[in-house]
């Protein structure tokens, strides 16, 4: 009844689960991404805004401790790449050679998790809300956590007509921001550079005009021709012949151009061809050979949870958009698949593990009966895990599940040791409800001071504060409180399924005849 109430109370919401805890850094990072194109000097005002609602956020929460030192070490603003993301820390970028113009980074470091008494979590929700909505950026994301596993919220979805899939991610992002705690929605679809797109009429095709022939003479035009080298000293000249400038300045001067035909004949561009302003692909995302569009966002854990958002999102929302969009398809991706895969693995090898626990205890005990009595600790193990989870204030997470997976294996120590010492009183005579009273009583330092040892063992990890050691609190947590909670029901537990086994087979034994 006890794991049956733990389960429900899991279920039921009432302790939440996360794949990763949210694990804080000393650093709080802005990663903005402007449309491709977009002029350096543009995106350099828009990051020393973001960088001022930075320092308006700090400055808030330093005011609170007037007299002390403040939470800010130092900001570093990066314009024409994010260099946290494949590098170590700001690096120098070339604008002229590769840089990209339409992205900036703004990397803030903090006083160290131990000198603060302000999360970072706190400051980048405080900054996000001075900063607010960017008018023309493609996306702003702010990032306090140490590492990310992936997006909280991320759906993949895909259709084969991609007007239609453009318009679903765009009903999805309407749908996720009813929900609170849902922040930074946005989708992977990013349009190109600013390009011109010219189409042949039927015109130009009956008059030998091929859509190369048309692109070849508006580059040459408009780019340039390459018409002769000349060598001047190591360095190779090389001499462009296209329109003065004054006729390539504007959408006007193509189409008021003249096309030359096979034949040498020149006719105005609009004769033959068509001209739209427009923008490309920055790149094509494809599954399985179908378009798919991402949408993703970001959640609060202080005021929602993700799991609890998708496994909404999964029952309806999602069920509705692929009916309202006939042919949508649609799965989970970033954390909600990580964490669907690694739970399923972690089933597989936890039951494995409980097998081969069973066989060696079978073997050894020659009996089929006894190790499930040792193994009745298990499921109380949890029952503490989780309890620990509720006081502590923690989450249960993927590393909660690696502890109770180690757990498994160390409960049965103290079962393990109180049957064994049973069986060998059993052997010498002694009648069986004295010797359970005896062996409950005799084992009951060594099992209590193991437990204690453990227990006092791991205490100092869970109340860390280092970034180090937030990894393995939950695990921790799980052990210790696990551990503490199976043994004060071991101590009266086995020794009654000991006695209601005996009585069992008692029960079940033929009662031998008269003179036989």
């Amino acid at each position: 009844a006890v794991f049956l109430t733990t389960v429900g109370v899991v279920a039921g919401g009432y302790i939440k689960f996360v794949f990763f805890d949210a694990i804080e850094a000393d650093n709080v990072i802005a990663l903005l991404e402007m449309p491709l194109g977009t002029p350096v000097e543009q995106t350099r005002a828009i990051a020393e805004k973001i960088e001022q609602g930075a320092f308006d956020a700090i400055g808030e929460f330093d005011e609170a401790r007037s007299g002390e030192d403040s939470f800010l070490k130092h900001i570093a603003t990066t314009v024409g790449a994010h260099p946290t993301i494949g590098h170590s820390g700001p690096v120098q970028v070339d604008l002229g050679g590769g840089g990209q113009s339409h992205l900036a980074e703004i990397n803030v470091e903090l006083l160290g998790a131990e000198e603060r008494d302000i999360s970072s979590t706190a400051i980048k929700n405080r900054w996000r809300e001075l900063v607010g909505d960017i008018a023309g950026a493609s996306s702003l994301t702010f990032i306090s956590e140490f590492m990310s596993t992936g997006d909280p919220i991320n759906v993949e979805l895909s259709h084969q007509d991609f007007d239609m899939l453009l318009a679903a991610s765009e009903k999805l992002k309407g749908i996720l921001r009813d929900y609170a705690g849902v922040s930074e929605i946005t989708d992977d679809f990013e349009p190109g550079k600013a390009e011109l797109k010219l189409r042949l009429k039927d015109t130009g095709r009956t008059l030998g005009l091929t859509l190369s022939d048309l692109a070849r003479q508006v580059r040459q035009g408009f780019y340039g021709d390459e018409v002769q080298r000349i060598q001047r000293g190591r360095d190779d000249i090389r001499v462009m012949v296209r329109y003065p400038e004054s006729e390539r300045r504007s959408l006007a001067d193509v189409e008021n151009m003249r096309i030359r035909l096979p034949d040498g004949t020149e006719i105005p561009f609009d004769t033959v061809a068509q001209v739209q302003y427009g923008r490309g692909y920055s790149a094509i995302k494809r599954i399985d050979r179908r378009r798919v569009v991402s949408v993703s966002a970001d959640v609060d854990q202080a005021v929602a949870n993700a799991t609890e958002i998708n496994r909404d999102l999964l029952a309806t929302a999602l069920p509705n958009l692929a009916r309202e969009f006939g042919g949508l398809q649609y799965r989970f991706g970033g954390e909600q698949r990580e964490m669907t895969e690694s739970l399923g693995s972690l089933k597989t090898n936890f039951i494995i593990a409980m097998l081969a626990i069973y066989g060696l205890l079978a073997v050894q005990f020659r009996s089929y009966s006894q190790p499930a009595i040792i193994m009745s600790a298990i499921p109380f193990g949890i029952v503490g895990a989780t309890l620990g989870h509720l006081l502590m204030g923690y989450n249960l997470g993927i590393m909660s599940m690696f502890g109770v997976v180690a757990l498994s294996g160390v409960v049965v120590n103290d079962s393990l040791i109180m049957i064994d010492l049973i069986n060998r009183e059993r052997r010498s005579g002694i009648e069986l409800s004295q010797v359970l009273r005896d062996c409950a009583t005799r084992r009951f330092r060594p099992i209590m001071l193991t437990t204690l040892t453990t227990f006092f063992g791991l205490l100092p990890m869970i109340a860390e504060r280092n970034l180090q050691a937030r990894f393995l609190i939950p695990m921790a947590v799980s052990l210790a409180f696990g551990v503490m909670f199976a043994t004060c029901i071991t101590l009266v537990l086995v020794p009654s399924l000991y006695m209601i086994l005996e009585d069992i087979k008692a029960r079940m034994m033929p009662i031998p005849k008269n003179g036989q």
